[in-house]
């Protein structure tokens, strides 16, 4: 589907937004620009307020326990039959994948399948769910898209490219090393910090010799790992959510 202009809300296109803790503390201009697309796409967006995390960093530290516990929780809190949309690769495949893990052998997993079915990363929504190839507006930028490790195996990078490749005025530039990943992997940053900085820093040297204008991530937690980093480095990179990029090339277009 080609998109040129603002759809009507459409009651049967229900969504939750799982926003993330990311989202939550630091990124809440991502869950904001998340809402206002799929506004746009017609969408009638819940936020359900029961949320809170999606159990990854316990199911990454081995505390399947407590991981179970909070995967239990998000069940009954995106309770329904309808899409649960996640801004952020990493936390979706929580969902549609290590929660799936978790449940294997217990009598929960029918009802940990449903939802795993039903969870979708933003960019993989709005190409393979809703059938948007095309993304109206503008932005002129020269955009480095980095490829969160979560998202491998899934149509999410694919998703991504199409959507930004299509805006007018957006450049996509490859770097080194595209597929390597930046170094946060969660819990990892915290148990080998200097191997995850030496990571990130080789992930940094690949993605400057490109000369963006812009790194662009579907995941939030590869933009503060890298960002943080170049930061620290006194050599600051801008980063944006994917979903933020949609939004301002709507604003720029005058769509928005």
């Amino acid at each position: 589907m080609n998109l040129s202009g603002r759809l009507r809300p459409d009651p049967t296109r229900r969504v939750q937004l799982m926003a993330t803790c990311l989202c939550d503390a630091f990124y809440d201009d991502a869950a904001r620009a998340t809402v206002e697309v799929l506004e746009h796409l017609g969408c009638v967006v819940e936020f359900p307020a029961a949320q809170t995390c999606c159990g990854q960093p316990a199911f990454n530290g081995g505390d399947w326990p407590a991981s179970r516990k909070v995967v239990r929780h998000t069940l009954a809190a995106f309770a329904g039959d309808c899409p649960v949309v996640v801004p952020s690769g990493s936390c979706a495949a929580m969902m549609f994948h290590g929660a799936l893990l978790e449940f294997e052998k217990e009598p929960d997993l029918p009802a940990v399948q449903a939802f795993a079915h039903r969870t979708w990363e933003l960019g993989d929504f709005i190409v393979n769910g809703l059938g948007v190839t095309t993304w109206p507006g503008r932005f002129d930028s020269r955009i480095a898209l980095h490829r969160a490790c979560h998202t491998r195996g899934t149509p999410s990078l694919a998703a991504a490219e199409q959507l930004l490749g299509s805006i007018p005025g957006v450049t996509l530039v490859t770097f080194g090393e595209g597929e390597q990943c930046c170094g946060f992997g969660g819990t990892f940053s915290v148990s080998f910090p200097n191997i995850s900085a030496s990571m990130g820093e080789l992930k940094l040297e690949h993605i400057r010799a490109a000369q963006p204008d812009i790194l662009v991530s579907g995941d939030m937690s590869c933009m503060m790992h890298l960002g943080g980093l170049a930061e620290k480095e006194g050599k600051p990179i801008k980063t944006q959510h994917l979903a933020q990029v949609l939004r301002d090339a709507l604003k720029n277009g005058g769509l928005l």
